[in-house]
């Protein structure tokens, strides 16, 4: 994930988050999110299931308003209140008005501006097509058959369990994305059916939209 980070455009500005390290890939590492200079536009949380919700309550509270989680195994682990780790990381979340990207999920590469938050073995090519996916073992097929083919992406994610932003709150913002002529969808499951066929109506009316169930 780091390497991904920093081979992008956005090196200078990336500040590892770890107590057990001062210094991670050459950069200087902070114990907790509290201390951290200033409040991140993105974070990329990677920690064990039990820390999540923690901290990404940490993360609202220093003023963040978008993490990608690719921790898995939330949904399988429970508190002693009843809730499930990603319960207890949506409510951590809601006050804030924090929006999450997963859990379990590959991350996100928005090659035209540099960015790659994701553990993909490799980066994507910038072009005009946004791909979603739920499954993250297809996203990096995908990824290297695009390479091969050069075929660009204007964003690439994979959306993992989906428990907060799903396919119809990316087809809401892709639709007004200028640098997205179409959008690939792979999709296994559809939580919210109403918001995804009301984005998805409206994304079509400008934009090619393509679902693969």
């Amino acid at each position: 994930v780091m390497n991904n980070l920093l081979a992008g455009a956005y090196r200078d500005r990336v500040t590892p988050v770890n107590p057990a390290h001062r210094r991670i890939q050459g950069l200087r590492a902070v114990p907790s999110v509290a201390e951290l200079d200033i409040a991140p536009e993105l974070a990329v949380v990677c920690s064990p299931p039990g820390t999540v919700p923690g901290i990404i309550a940490d993360l609202g509270a220093r003023g963040c308003k978008a993490a990608v989680v690719l921790t898995g195994g939330l949904s399988l682990q429970t508190l002693a209140d009843g809730r499930t780790l990603t319960q207890a990381m949506l409510d951590a979340a809601r006050p804030h008005l924090l929006r999450i990207l997963g859990p379990n999920c590959l991350g996100l590469l928005v090659p035209a501006i540099g960015l790659n938050a994701s553990f993909a073995h490799t980066d994507a090519l910038p072009g005009k097509l946004a791909f979603l996916s739920q499954s993250g073992a297809l996203a990096t097929t995908v990824l290297d058959w695009g390479k091969s083919h050069q075929i660009g992406f204007s964003c690439f994610l994979s959306l993992g369990e989906s428990a907060d932003v799903d396919f119809g709150d990316l087809l809401d913002y892709l639709g007004r994305d200028p640098g997205t002529d179409a959008i690939l969808l792979y999709m296994e499951s559809v939580k919210a059916a109403r918001k995804f066929m009301s984005a998805a109506r409206a994304t079509a009316r400008a934009k090619i939209v393509l679902a693969v169930k």
